[in-house]
């Protein structure tokens, strides 16, 4: 039997995504059902990036499928460290289990590494590239928080450039009817021009582009904001005079819709204020539950495994 990966969100069907959601959505409803689904069975999670969410969302979902876990948080802390490449890492480790969530910092190491695998490769988080696995629980969040995935407008603010998670969500979105972006960034950091010209001029997609959020808002059902991202820029000093552009609060919050949905990925920085945390548009910490769920659902199906 071939081995299915998780590289790009785009190896999903719409109608593959759509059977997630509401895998998830079972999930949430009859957890119990689900806490024996995995048992015997064993993910690895290779992170040789930081991360807390997506890592310990991975964990927690296999745990709560009466899986185990194994692996690594950072790569000095493997056999990288001895010069190994990520093939012979990867090739080692599915030896020992039956699914593999990676993060690695280089574009396209998750789909190099799967060459060498003996079992499913789950994209965690490819440099500034792909992270399929946001994306699904992005989706998740939007479907339960609006009840569709089609016919509204999100505008992504904040670090379009590097931000991976924003580039998956792109590519998922659209595929959907009705959709329109805004993106909101400074000029440093706009949104890839490959994006723009594979994905949504290709397919006659409308969007606007911004530096002012304050001119999209009032005209937003989803407001994705991103942080921007330290770890991606080559110039402190760049970093620096950008990280502040934008900082949404209560005041900037004004002239927005009253069913306006805010999502982060998260971490987040200071592109957020705490006070925002208590309006109830705020959905960013339910995303970070949601990830938990999604990533259940995947497992399963990526192991095929039906409850």
């Amino acid at each position: 039997m071939s081995v299915r990966n998780l590289i790009d969100i785009t190896d999903l069907t719409v109608e593959e995504i759509d059977q997630l959601i509401a895998t998830a959505e079972d999930i949430i409803a009859q957890p119990e059902k689900y806490q024996d689904a995995c048992a015997h069975k064993q993910l690895a999670t290779l992170f040789f990036e930081p991360s807390t969410r997506t890592r310990l969302s991975f964990e927690s979902a296999m745990l709560a499928l009466g899986g185990k876990t194994l692996g690594f948080s950072a790569a000095n802390s493997s056999s990288a460290a001895k010069g190994e490449t990520v093939g012979d890492t990867v090739h080692t480790v599915s030896c020992y289990a039956d699914i593999i969530a990676m993060r690695h910092p280089n574009e396209g190491a998750p789909y190099a590494a799967a060459q060498f695998s003996e079992v499913p490769i789950i994209n965690a988080g490819d440099g500034g590239h792909n992270h399929p696995t946001q994306t699904l629980t992005d989706l998740l969040t939007i479907h339960r928080e609006k009840g569709r995935l089609n016919g509204f407008t999100i505008g992504f603010c904040g670090d379009l450039k590097f931000g991976r998670t924003v580039h998956s969500l792109v590519n998922a979105l659209s595929r959907q009817s009705g959709i329109r972006f805004f993106f909101i960034s400074p000029e440093e950091l706009k949104m890839p021009g490959y994006i723009k010209e594979s994905v949504l001029d290709k397919n006659a997609i409308p969007y606007e582009e911004t530096g002012s959020l304050e001119e999209a808002m009032p005209q937003l059902d989803i407001l994705y904001m991103t942080r921007v991202q330290k770890e991606r820029f080559f110039n402190e000093a760049d970093y620096v005079r950008l990280k502040d552009t934008y900082v949404l609060d209560p005041e900037k919050l004004l002239p927005a819709k009253e069913d306006l949905t805010i999502l982060h990925p998260l971490p987040r920085v200071n592109e957020i204020t705490v006070a925002v945390d208590r309006d109830p548009r705020a959905a960013y910490w339910k995303q970070v539950k949601n990830g938990k769920f999604i990533r259940m659902a995947l497992i399963m199906k990526l192991l095929d495994i039906r409850v």
